[in-house]
């Protein structure tokens, strides 16, 4: 089992910044690749970004491809999703994801833990 905690969240500027972290406990770390997802009311949950279990691989949705940077410190058990230049279209709520199965496969299939989400509202 893992559990997820997500922090960092919180109201920005159109063109501003926000950086998430994602704490993770209850097995190995190294064990897990760890992704972002969003969703907002009334709309399917949208895959954002992912990570490899060493660091060495990173995923990105288009539309979030240059703005964002997934990483992942495995000394503090944490992953972070930075976020530059914001757009409205950002505002969501983001959860961090965790699976065991590889992170090329979370684009397609999601994940099997989640966290509990938290908000990120970009306004212009």
């Amino acid at each position: 089992q893992v559990q997820l905690v997500e922090s960092g969240g919180g109201l920005a500027q159109d063109g501003g910044s926000l950086r998430l972290s994602c704490a993770a406990s209850g097995r190995p770390f190294v064990s897990i690749a760890v992704g972002w997802f969003r969703q907002n009311p009334g709309k399917e949950r949208e895959f954002v970004a992912a990570i490899s279990w060493s660091g060495g691989t990173e995923y990105y949705a288009d539309s979030v491809k240059g703005r964002f940077t997934i990483s992942r410190d495995n000394t503090q058990n944490t992953a972070y999703l930075q976020m530059n230049d914001l757009k409205p279209e950002d505002t969501a709520i983001y959860y961090c994801a965790a699976t065991t199965r590889g992170a090329y496969t979370m684009r397609a299939n999601g994940a099997g833990y989640w966290g509990q989400g938290t908000q990120v509202t970009v306004v212009s």
